[in-house]
């Protein structure tokens, strides 16, 4: 018996009778079926568009709390090299393709130039995010924090999730 709930969990006879589906005629049971599946899929729809939204309540934990949404606004507000890595490797990817030695060996050179950018980038980046959240939040925990908004940094800005809320150039 759990002390949340105050009740032991149901068994699964139990379950399955509160729901009725395998009670009903074959006929009735499979439209009951396709009725909970229907109604499943708008609650994962809805779920997942408040998600995109940035809704606290629809977040995972990994994204909850106000120094993780200023973070994201952070990135967000910032136009960035960093985000275009994967359309740079996969440019690289396709020079790599090419049989002339001079090109396969500048695309090695764009590829760890990049690499080495991207690195720079992100650890100079994560050290501001940290002084802005310690700023905005006196006395909470950063950790975590840079590695969080470097990680977003690197994503193509149409591809993050949740959604970004802050407009590229508005400095937070």
């Amino acid at each position: 018996m759990s002390d949340k709930k105050g009740k032991p969990t149901p068994k699964r006879k139990e379950a399955q009778a509160k729901l009725n589906v395998s009670s009903l005629s074959p006929a009735a049971s499979k439209e009951a079926k396709k009725s909970l599946k229907a109604q499943a899929r708008v609650r994962r729809l809805e779920t997942r568009a408040a998600y995109m939204r940035g809704e606290e309540s629809a977040l995972p934990v990994r994204d909850k709390g106000p120094a993780r949404r200023f973070v994201r606004d952070y990135v967000d507000a910032r136009k960035s090299v960093t985000e275009y890595f994967l359309v740079i490797i996969m440019f690289v990817l396709f020079l790599t393709l090419i049989p002339i030695p001079a090109v396969q060996l500048g695309a090695i050179a764009i590829m760890y130039s990049a690499m080495l950018w991207i690195g720079i980038d992100g650890f100079v980046f994560s050290r501001k995010i940290k002084k802005a959240v310690a700023k905005e939040f006196p006395g909470g925990s950063t950790k975590g924090l840079g590695l969080y908004g470097w990680m977003r940094s690197t994503q193509l800005r149409r591809l993050r999730a949740p959604a970004p809320q802050a407009r590229p150039g508005v400095k937070k």
